[in-house]
């Protein structure tokens, strides 16, 4: 790797001008570790990114998840030049809505109307707003991974400055695949919950017709069921994790890879669900912008046409296995679990509790060797081929004896080069639990 003295530079600069240096907080700095990764990108490829020293890495972060194709994908990038020179934003309607929509109805099991937006936190935020109109009801029980960052959510995070304190009494969070604790929010709300808003899966698989158990539940008790497919739609199956699990929710949103990059998310569901939006205000002017639909519907046809998910699930299964049998033959406590299109970093200390030290430790490793990943989770796109795999494990088998030095003295710190990764928030509502009296 090169020098990262542009990248500092601009940081300098930026320091004066953007409140917290980024647009987004999970892209900040502070997320990897500062002072070895590089800050500012500058262009990419397929499955390769560079940076604005240019140093060229294999990016397994992916924008963040949304580059599910790779990077200037051909049949995306033709889709939005061509659509670019008949117009951006209309007065009207643009068919593109209607031929996108119809593309997610095929696609998605359940779908059957569908109402655009330009982030899967406003799609979230419009789906709780939904459900609520539907229900005529205010509460929220939610699982997930976070992500959502509008009032009803972030007013549980330690990021919640500027939201009014009762919207904190109207989220009730739990476990995935305990489903006793979900009963209990239930018991303790009775007749008070609006909807159930979930992942179906994060890195847990559905233990014990968890899924089945949940929608049934949700449906006892008069409330809407709701799966957030941000991540998991268009890369757990074309049809998401719904498709994947065969459990259908009555509402789901639906962004990131929908569009390779481009800013589209949706709201789409059962037409009993869906027709309330007439009467909820859940509209943006740019939600129909047709260089993101041309991108989407171009998305969705490489998913018809393609073996996209078949390909990531593969590269992600070589990688994976890869990774944790060089971690096992040399005794680290390091591993990739969770699912192949979707893998957490794990990694823990002597006494075998969590340590952002080891995570960090391994990245920094790995960045200088030219291969981009994050403390926490990763992500494979299409353009991922088995040269990026077999240079990434070989990146990895070359970082093992810093690793094991670290490991076998319990001294991280003193093998980092820069600041350790430090998360962009912490949850201060715990998820709730059946009592064992109950």
């Amino acid at each position: 790797m090169k020098s990262l003295k542009n990248s500092f530079d601009l940081l300098e600069k930026a320091k004066n001008l953007i409140p917290s240096l980024t647009q987004t907080f999970s892209r900040s700095p502070y997320t990897f570790v500062e002072g070895t990764f590089p800050i500012y990108a500058k262009s990419a490829k397929g499955s390769h990114f560079f940076d604005v020293d240019d140093n060229e890495y294999i990016d397994y972060l992916c924008g963040l998840g949304p580059i599910i194709l790779g990077h200037c994908y051909p049949k995306v990038d033709n889709s939005i030049t061509s659509q670019l020179k008949n117009g951006i934003l209309f007065s009207l309607p643009h068919k593109l809505e209607i031929d996108v929509s119809e593309q997610i109805c095929d696609i998605v099991p359940s779908a059957e109307m569908v109402k655009f937006s330009k982030t899967g936190s406003g799609s979230a935020t419009g789906a709780v707003r939904g459900a609520r109109a539907f229900t005529k009801k205010d509460k929220i029980a939610y699982c997930g991974s976070g992500g959502v960052w509008h009032d009803w959510y972030a007013a549980i995070i330690s990021r919640n400055q500027g939201v009014p304190e009762f919207n904190k009494d109207l989220i009730y969070p739990f476990d995935y695949n305990d489903f006793d604790g979900l009963e209990y929010i239930f018991e303790q709300n009775k007749n008070e919950i609006a909807c159930v808003f979930m992942e179906p899966t994060i890195f847990e698989k559905p233990q014990n017709n968890f899924l089945e158990k949940v929608k049934k539940l949700t449906h006892q008790n008069d409330a809407v069921l709701i799966y957030d497919e941000i991540v998991t739609g268009f890369r757990f199956s074309n049809g998401g994790a719904q498709e994947l699990f065969g459990v259908e929710p009555d509402i789901t949103v639906l962004g990131k890879g929908m569009a390779n990059g481009m800013p589209l998310s949706a709201v789409a569901g059962k037409n009993e669900y869906m027709k309330i939006f007439d009467d909820v205000f859940f509209s943006t002017t740019y939600a129909a912008d047709t260089l993101s639909l041309a991108a989407s519907s171009a998305t969705i046809s490489e998913f018809q046409e393609k073996p996209v998910v078949k390909t990531i699930w593969e590269n992600g299964t070589l990688l994976m296995e890869g990774f944790n049998k060089l971690s096992s033959e040399n005794s680290l406590n390091l591993s990739f679990e969770g699912y192949p299109v979707r893998i957490k970093v794990v990694g823990k200390d002597n006494k075998g509790n969590d340590s952002i030290l080891l995570r960090s430790l391994f990245i920094q490793e790995m960045v200088k060797k030219g291969i981009f990943l994050h403390p926490g989770v990763e992500y494979i796109s299409f353009s991922h081929t088995s040269d990026d795999i077999d240079s990434t494990l070989q990146a990895f088998a070359d970082s093992i004896s810093v690793l094991k030095k670290a490991s076998d003295e319990n001294n991280f710190e003193s093998y980092l080069e820069g600041k350790p990764s430090k998360p962009v928030y912490s949850v201060l509502k715990s998820s709730i639990h059946k009592p064992n009296n109950s």
